[in-house]
């Protein structure tokens, strides 16, 4: 009679434990595997999250794979984490091209594509489409409204910010956005994450570039604005910053990190949305990306990135 009892327990109750069970906030989805998610995929699963890793190209979806192992590896190397906890993290990713997949389990979506207001709406579009209903979708968007992204979907109070800064792994920032409709629930369970993640959450309102490159951008412009105007050099610029206010890198190095065309994207979002002048971007900034030197991830920008970060030929006095 008893193991009658048992047999009945498991058939009846199991399904709904396992649902569960998968319905927490252990288990998320990030779309997009470029820097930014494969960073986001990396500090999760060291964090004991299940994460879906989505993109539509499966060979980027390898290389990000093989990107977080290497960065993993650099940190086993460090002391930061152990051999078995890199293994372990790694088992927690899975990759995918199947977006239904990914995220008809999950409690959280995290959409890290680049930044274009169009590709970001048709992704939120999808989300609310084919997630569960009270599944929270995220952008980690560094300068597009959340609150315009919230009006593609039915669920305005379930959709939110999540501005992670680069590199994922080792910034403490997760900058929280609130959208017009964002419900105070949604925002203790994204600082409550946040927390979980060893990060500091700051909950911030949706204004263009909300606080980190509202101010930030102005100051990289202004920075290629001094080196256009022959005011100083690359290495000059950025050594002032460095020694004279502390900063840990200087804007024109930090913007190659970031990426011209991020830093030319969110520039645009932010003359644009807000009209004023003073957040045009710099015409050499915009002859930089229109000729494909990008920084960092294309090798070359104001530095030489091949080259033990020497300052770039064009720039050579």
């Amino acid at each position: 009679m008893a193991i009658f009892i048992i047999i009945i327990f498991f058939v009846i109750l199991l399904p709904f434990l396992d649902l569960e069970e998968k319905n927490n906030m252990g288990e998320i989805a990030i779309i997009g595997s470029g820097t930014m998610g494969n960073g986001i995929a990396h500090l999760f699963a060291l964090h004991n999250y299940k994460v879906a890793l989505v993109d539509t190209n499966p060979d980027l979806l390898s290389l990000a794979l093989n990107n977080i192992s290497k960065n993993m590896e650099r940190q086993v190397l460090k002391g930061a984490v152990t051999e078995k906890q890199k293994s372990e993290a790694l088992s927690r990713i899975i990759t995918t091209t199947d977006l239904n997949k990914a995220v008809n389990q999950v409690s959280l979506t995290i959409e890290a594509v680049p930044e274009n207001f169009k590709l970001k709406e048709e992704i939120f579009k999808e989300l609310d489409k084919i997630t569960h209903p009270e599944t929270i979708l995220a952008s980690n968007t560094s300068s597009i409204s959340i609150t315009k992204l919230a009006a593609a979907t039915s669920r305005p109070d379930k959709v939110i910010g999540m501005h992670f800064m680069n590199p994922v792994p080792v910034m403490k920032l997760i900058e929280v956005i609130r959208g017009y409709n964002t419900s105070e629930d949604t925002i203790e369970k994204i600082i409550k994450i946040g927390i979980d993640l060893n990060k500091t959450p700051v909950v911030v309102n949706d204004y263009p570039g909300f606080i980190a490159n509202r101010i930030l951008m102005p100051m990289i412009n202004e920075a290629v604005f001094a080196l256009q105007e022959g005011v100083a050099g690359v290495k000059e610029i950025d050594t002032v910053m460095k020694l004279g206010m502390a900063h840990p890198m200087g804007p024109l190095q930090l913007a190659d990190f970031i990426g011209l065309d991020v830093c030319l994207s969110i520039l645009n979002v932010l003359h644009n949305e807000l009209g004023n002048p003073k957040y045009a971007p710099c015409p050499l900034l915009i002859k930089m990306v229109a000729a494909g030197n990008l920084g960092r991830k294309q090798g070359i920008g104001f530095y030489n990135w091949n080259k033990k970060l020497e300052v770039a030929d064009a720039f050579q006095k």
